[in-house]
Parts: C-alpha cells; sequence; structure tokens
C-alpha cells in the first residue's frame, strides 16, 4: 500500500460517520470576523499605509500622474542604474524621462542576466493599509514574480486611492487566488538567532513605493 492510498484511506475513515446532508465547508464556518480595524477616511487609509511602509523601511514617495516619470527618473539616477527592467505593459509614459537603458521581461532570460539589472519598476495590484504589504498578481504592468525578486532595487506605482484598502480582507476581495501573488512587506529581509538583520536575502535590498495620487 502506498502513502497516498494510506492517507486517502484515514481521510474516508474520518469522514465515514458524516451525514449527506451536511452543510459545505464553506457555510459550516462561520466568517463575521471584522473586515477592517476601525473606521478611516481615505485619507486616514493612504497615510496608514504609508506609515506602515516607512515602519517596514521601504522608502516612500508622493506624487501625481503628471511628476511620475520624472520622479521615476531621480530614483534610477540616484540609484546609478544604467539599466531598468520593466514589465511588458508597463504604462510607457512612467518610463519616458528615464535615462536607463530598457530591458524588458523575457521569458528567455535567466537569473545571472536579470541580476545584472540595476533595478525594475512595476505597478501592483493592491495595497494595504493596515500591514504595509504591497501584492503583486502577475499582471501585465508587473511581469513575471521573478523579475521583482532578483534585482536588488525595487520602484513600485501604487495608485491612490484606488489601488489601497485598509485590511488583508478587502484585499483577497480583489484577489484572484489562481493568479501567481507576492505579498511585499518592506525590502526582503532575515534575521539569525542573534536578531542580526540581513537585508536583500530573498529579493530586493530596496523597494521604493510612490504614491501617485
Amino acid at each position: 500500500m502506498s502513502s497516498r492510498e494510506r492517507i486517502l484511506g484515514r481521510v474516508r475513515r474520518a469522514l465515514a460517520d458524516v451525514p449527506a446532508d451536511d452543510p459545505p465547508y464553506e457555510r459550516a464556518v462561520p466568517r463575521d470576523y471584522l473586515r477592517a480595524h476601525g473606521e478611516r477616511t481615505v485619507e486616514q487609509t493612504v497615510e496608514l499605509l504609508a506609515e506602515n511602509l516607512a515602519d517596514y523601511r521601504a522608502i516612500v514617495h508622493r506624487t501625481d500622474d503628471e511628476e511620475l516619470p520624472d520622479v521615476i527618473m531621480r530614483l534610477l539616477a540616484m540609484r546609478g542604474s544604467d539599466q531598468v527592467l520593466v514589465p511588458p505593459w508597463l504604462p510607457p509614459d512612467w518610463m519616458s524621462s528615464a535615462d536607463a537603458t530598457r530591458v524588458h521581461d523575457r521569458a528567455v532570460s535567466t537569473p545571472h542576466e536579470l541580476d545584472k539589472v540595476g533595478s525594475v519598476v512595476t505597478g501592483c495590484a493592491v495595497a494595504i493599509a493596515e500591514t504595509g504589504t504591497i501584492v503583486l498578481d502577475g499582471s501585465p504592468d508587473q511581469g513575471r514574480r521573478r523579475i521583482t525578486l532578483i534585482p536588488d532595487h525595487h520602484i513600485c506605482v501604487v495608485r491612490v486611492p484606488d489601488q489601497v484598502v485598509s485590511s488583508v480582507p478587502q484585499a483577497l476581495q480583489r484577489l484572484d487566488p489562481t493568479r501567481p501573488l507576492t505579498w511585499i512587506s518592506g525590502p526582503s529581509a532575515t534575521s539569525d538567532i542573534e536578531l542580526d538583520r540581513v537585508e536583500g536575502v530573498h529579493g530586493p535590498r530596496t523597494l521604493e513605493v510612490v504614491l501617485v495620487h
């Protein structure tokens, strides 16, 4: 008997006395938890997002549509990135002022090639104020997951207030669970048993979030 057969056998025995009319799991489990903690205005929600992003050591910038290309240009110049990785459908005006060479997200690119690129610019799917989390879902303005994990510098553009929600439950309502979701709370970091923090372990060492009103 294989391990698979043993596991399925245990499941069948556990379910043997379950009535046929037993309600399905989705209805049997009460979901009356809070959708958000406290009432906030749109402005307060955005401020909470910015505060929690900064608390996670992300660098937060604020701008509008007109100034966004110049902000991205300055961030790339300050970083010294002469190459920038871009998803296939990043709005072209975002990069209209940048001097860096665009490197397009391609399936044939190897991790070694992507590691040579200094920065990546993407949009996002949603931003969660209560946790300071940015969620990517692989949409055309975000590209494949790996392009946001290999370069050392990630510039992520968040549209305010359309892409900002208060809580994780509110974010889940907007997200498709079948898509490749990447949840980002600040730059990649880990710590050892002595709690010495090391950044840039599993992804970018620097995360810059541009809130575009």
